[in-house]
């Protein structure tokens, strides 16, 4: 009991428990936790975790619902998404069309269905051709404390997952052109909606997976190259608001993974983190990202990978019949960002 009183009391007060600063590594034996001004506080792993544990009791006890919603857009409203549900008269009377691939888009902390980021790749994967575009509002992601909406995760990507489900079921969409793509923590809700689906989903696009308060060595409580047949990770703010280790069976570090060019004065790490979903949605329309085949990701991370490109590009439509491993992409401090043609 005094144990757990002391853990309880240092994760309310963690800077007097904390590990000293010059100590900590962020990830390993702890975290720094955005707050939403963007600034950090930092967790002791031990404190963390019990923090966890608490939400998840709060959760269970209370019977706390999670809000998804799930927004349509096609060619033929590209601009103004239709509202969807798990029923027969919604989809019947949408757009949704089984004959074309499908591409669910779920943002991160803070946002909503309405960010930048839902329409840059909606953008771009309209440009492209005839898709089902499923734009996801999780409304927990819009918790003031970071760590409440950890907890939501695992609900929320089950959400995603039920929706899928059915429409595979009830309206024909065929998993083996699904992709699912997500953003920081958006990316680690992907992850729990492949490992929740009736068959295996084709594609999840990783970009820039949270890394507060997820561990590399609890592969079942984040993203993971297992949770679909292709995993591809697009790393750009690693060891700060993302993992700076490979998530995806193919993992690529925008120049090295951890700023990108053109973040001027990134003290928070936003620019950089949010520049993965700058990078994917110009790769989706013009497919202009360069790579080289590193050894490992140390080597991505310290450029120390040659200066012969590969055949492979990141964010390619290809990419899941011959991708692994792990890549360094240059790229430019402006748009366009990709440096191929």
């Amino acid at each position: 009991m005094k144990t757990i009183w002391l853990l309880t009391f240092c994760a309310l007060a963690a800077s007097v428990c904390a590990i000293p600063e010059s100590e900590r590594e962020n990830g390993e034996n702890g975290w720094y936790i955005p707050r939403p001004d963007g600034s950090f506080f930092w967790m002791d792993k031990d404190d963390a975790e019990l923090r966890l544990q608490q939400l998840e009791m709060q959760e269970t006890r209370a019977l706390t619902t999670t809000p998804v919603k799930f927004y349509l857009f096609t060619k033929s409203n590209p601009t103004k998404g239709t509202k969807i549900t798990a029923t027969s008269k919604s989809i019947t009377k949408s757009n949704f069309n089984a004959n074309n691939p499908t591409r669910v888009i779920i943002h991160g902390w803070t946002q909503s269905s309405s960010s930048g980021m839902n329409k840059n790749i909606r953008d771009a994967w309209l440009s492209n051709g005839d898709y089902n575009v499923i734009v996801v509002d999780w409304a927990r992601a819009r918790s003031i404390e970071y760590a409440s909406s950890v907890v939501a995760v695992p609900t929320v990507g089950t959400k995603v997952a039920n929706m899928i489900n059915y429409l595979v079921s009830d309206h024909g969409l065929r998993l083996d052109t699904l992709y699912v793509i997500g953003h920081s923590l958006g990316a680690h809700v992907a992850g729990y909606t492949g490992k929740n689906t009736n068959g295996q989903v084709h594609t999840i696009i990783g970009l820039d997976p949270a890394l507060p308060l997820f561990s590399y060595n609890k592969p079942n409580k984040r993203l993971n190259s297992e949770d679909a047949f292709y995993v591809e990770s697009i790393q750009t703010n690693g060891g700060m608001l993302g993992f700076l280790k490979p998530i995806g069976k193919g993992a690529f570090y925008p120049n090295g993974g951890k700023t990108q060019p053109g973040c001027v004065m990134d003290v928070t790490g936003a620019c950089s983190h949010g520049r993965s979903v700058t990078y994917y949605a110009e790769a989706v329309s013009q497919n202009n990202f360069g790579t080289m085949k590193c050894g490992d990701y140390e080597a991505a991370v310290n450029k120390e990978c040659g200066s012969t490109y590969s055949s492979v590009r990141m964010g390619a439509d290809s990419n899941a019949y011959m991708v692994s491993g792990d890549f360094y992409v240059p790229v430019n401090s402006k748009a366009p960002y990709g440096n191929i043609n």
